[in-house]
């Protein structure tokens, strides 16, 4: 307590180190550069040609801000240093690069640093980074004593690794008969693209082109769950049942007829997703979720399916309307992950993952005002509460 009243005296007067950026400014970047042509890192087939001549072109784009990853226990770490060793104990992902860091820092053996982990409350990549173990052990160094290290949450958030802002337009090519005839990505965000050229639909139209562009930031970012995946997962599934209604069709079916081309006729030989497991995925959730047979009025049902970090996923998911307001009734779930080791943890995380998922999509915002967020508490940053997790998540595996 007497810490935390003698920080709050310090007067201090901060000098930039690097231009002061404001999401006002990002947003205008952003959509500058997504209307040039970008870095093609991927052409098959002659999408331009196919585009020129379709009498029907579907456009949307899709956009997500920065995030903050919010662990429930702030970054913490205690450190005791002397000038023979150093002991630190908290929650950690990379002890082992820590290690190796923090010798450097020290310049101490690494067989005379000593980090004991302990249980997270949370992690979802923010923890990857120990900047904040290394200003423990700097400090306990510093004063000659053990140190406990603890972040406010207004720290944390000011302080964070975040989540990138990302921007992605899909376009696609259909003819008179509704047919698809070509497909163009070009995706980009703030520093980095999201793009995975190689993933689904390519592979599965003859002709396609994928676009990434990039803007740089003295933003820090780092990984946030299933990185640059968390946004490009979504958009490319929101569009793909934009793309089903234009062709009139279901959107299981149409997912599931263009897998069957990417598995027995594949455009391109760098596809990095295996067909046969993703199409597995969306036969085992249409059949365990009753895709197709009547839902009570007011009921809407949406599908989408996706791979990445080695693993196939789709759900189905029943919402209602209230109050212009989405109430998640049930999801269902159907994964192919490999073999389940431990299928408890393993539908405790995909449980979770759907709930913060849904969270993040509706309510969760970061933005900058002269380089700082202007959200640093939950009084400002919206997180999904109890009450509005869906009523029922049901997890099937393969």
């Amino acid at each position: 307590w007497e810490v935390m009243q003698a920080r709050k005296a310090l007067r201090i007067e901060w000098e930039p180190a690097a231009p002061l950026e404001s999401t006002d400014g990002h947003r205008a970047v952003m959509e500058e550069l997504a209307r040039r042509k970008a870095r093609v890192v991927r052409r098959d087939g002659n999408p331009e040609a196919m585009f020129a001549k379709a009498a029907r072109i579907i456009e949307r784009t899709y956009t997500a801000p920065f995030l903050a990853h919010n662990t429930m226990e702030p970054m913490n770490f205690f450190a005791h240093v002397t000038d023979e060793r150093a002991e630190l104990v908290g929650p950690t992902q990379t002890p082992e690069f820590m290690e190796k860091s923090l010798a450097a820092r020290l310049g101490l053996p690494l067989e005379k640093i000593d980090i004991q982990m302990t249980r997270q409350g949370g992690g979802f990549g923010r923890r990857l980074y120990g900047h904040f173990m290394v200003e423990a052990a700097l400090i306990s160094k510093q004063v000659q004593a053990p140190v406990k290290l603890i972040y406010t949450r207004e720290d944390d958030m000011t302080f964070g690794n975040y989540r990138p802002a990302y921007h992605a337009t899909y376009r696609a090519a259909l003819d008179e008969d509704g047919n698809l005839l070509a497909f163009h990505v070009r995706a980009g965000g703030i520093p980095e693209s999201p793009l995975f050229p190689n993933r689904f639909p390519a592979g599965a139209v003859d002709h396609y082109l994928a676009e990434a562009w990039s803007a740089e930031s003295s933003i820090s970012v780092g990984a946030w769950r299933a990185p640059r995946s968390n946004f490009i997962a979504g958009a490319e599934q929101a569009f793909l049942d934009e793309l089903a209604e234009a062709m009139g069709k279901d959107p299981v079916e149409l997912r599931l007829e263009l897998l069957e081309r990417a598995r027995t006729n594949p455009v391109g030989e760098e596809n990095d997703y295996d067909p046969e497991r993703y199409a597995g995925v969306l036969k085992l959730v249409r059949e365990k979720s009753g895709w197709g047979q009547p839902v009570p009025q007011g009921v809407g049902r949406g599908v989408a399916a996706y791979y990445c970090h080695n693993s196939y996923v789709a759900q189905v998911l029943d919402l209602r309307v209230v109050e212009g307001q989405p109430v998640i009734d049930k999801v269902c779930c159907a994964v192919d992950c490999g073999i389940v080791v431990n299928p408890d943890a393993a539908t405790n995380m995909v449980e979770g993952g759907t709930v913060d998922g849904i969270g993040h999509a509706l309510y969760s915002e970061l933005t900058f005002t002269k380089g700082a967020p202007d959200q640093t508490n939950f009084d400002r940053y919206r997180l999904i509460r109890h009450g509005e997790a869906p009523k029922a998540i049901e997890v099937h595996f393969v």
